[in-house]
């Protein structure tokens, strides 16, 4: 998924979950040279951002047999906060108890969110896990517009809803989420699973909403830090329960700030860095490419074939939230002049 928990926002408008990452990213961005990442180019970045944040996936389902799902997200979450708040360092006085209420809301939904999506990829492929989920704040994005054109790209992704569910004949079915692709949802993709992928794509819309509002109250990624602080401590009984001394082992400690490194800590540099040279708009529709990216992680990394049909529905929804974007950074450009 796109790296859900890179930025709070400043100024999100109710758009895709990219749109919001790239709006709040910018707003972080402290205003240095870009270094050594830069000589990649501002796509590259995104790119790479992209591909780090999918393998950093990929790399939680191996992980989760030795520490399970809800272990996994926990280490995840903890790894990410004890980074964000060394770095970010973030002023603990001087906010309103209405601050403080937004943020904790921000770090329930973004632990949720994670928590959700984890489960998914215990259950299901990641490409279509993460397809699934980017469903949420595609939906956020066409019910905040209120657009005609809209109706268009609502009708692309749920073409591809309609044949990842077995509509368009996916073919023979596979394994789960740690095997091979599977087939529809009717034929051998996990139910359970394809439940909480979407869970998680509500999750990821209410992500959005949180994010720009605690991107208000708080300045550069603060907000961001706390939040994490917040969804660790409340994720760590949950792995802790599910896994116990397991956590504990050198090696799955190791995997775990590893999955936490690709999945926020290294994507969230690349995209500032990136953003300081490229269009949020621009950025957005590269970050709608994430479903392409998971389904080519799972092939890589865990062996997750799919079939041509599925390619297809993750083309389609890929295209829809890349149509989404677009029509909602066009009717910004529009505003100012009427």
């Amino acid at each position: 998924m796109t790296t859900p928990d890179t930025a709070a926002a400043p100024q999100i408008s109710a758009t895709s979950a990219p749109a919001a990452t790239a709006s709040g990213a910018s707003a972080a961005a402290p205003a240095t040279a870009p270094g050594r990442f830069g000589s990649l180019g501002p796509v590259g970045l995104v790119l790479a951002g992209g591909v780090s944040v999918q393998f950093g996936g990929a790399l939680a389902v191996t992980l989760m047999p030795r520490a399970g799902a809800l272990g996994v997200v926990a280490l995840r979450l903890l790894v990410a906060a004890v980074v964000l708040l060394v770095v970010c360092r973030p002023r603990l006085r001087g906010h309103s108890r209405a601050d403080w209420g937004t943020v904790v809301a921000f770090g329930v939904t973004l632990a949720a969110m994670n928590g959700l999506f984890y489960q998914a990829l215990d259950r299901i492929p990641l490409g279509l896990a993460v397809t699934l989920e980017v469903l949420g704040p595609l939906t956020l994005s066409v019910v905040a517009s209120r657009r005609a054109l809209n109706l268009l790209w609502a009708g692309l992704a749920l073409a591809g809803v309609f044949l990842l569910s077995g509509g368009g004949d996916a073919g023979d079915a596979g394994s789960g989420g740690h095997g091979g692709g599977g087939g529809g949802f009717g034929g051998g993709v996990d139910l359970v699973g394809v439940a909480f992928a979407l869970s998680a794509g509500v999750m990821w819309a209410a992500y959005i909403v949180f994010s720009a509002r605690t991107g208000r109250r708080f300045a550069q990624a603060d907000g961001l830090a706390l939040a994490m602080a917040v969804g660790a401590l409340l994720f760590l009984p949950l792995g802790l329960a599910e896994s116990g001394t397991k956590l504990a082992d050198p090696v799955t400690l190791g995997l775990g700030a590893a999955v936490a490194m690709l999945s926020s800590v290294l994507p969230y540099t690349l995209e500032l860095l990136a953003l300081r040279r490229l269009p949020a708009s621009t950025f957005a529709v590269l970050m709608s490419l994430e479903p392409a990216l998971a389904a080519a992680a799972g092939f890589l990394v865990l062996d997750q074939s799919l079939t041509a049909v599925q390619a297809a529905a993750i083309a389609l929804v890929v295209g829809a939230s890349m149509g989404a974007v677009r029509t909602q950074v066009a009717r910004g450009r529009k505003r100012p002049a009427s």
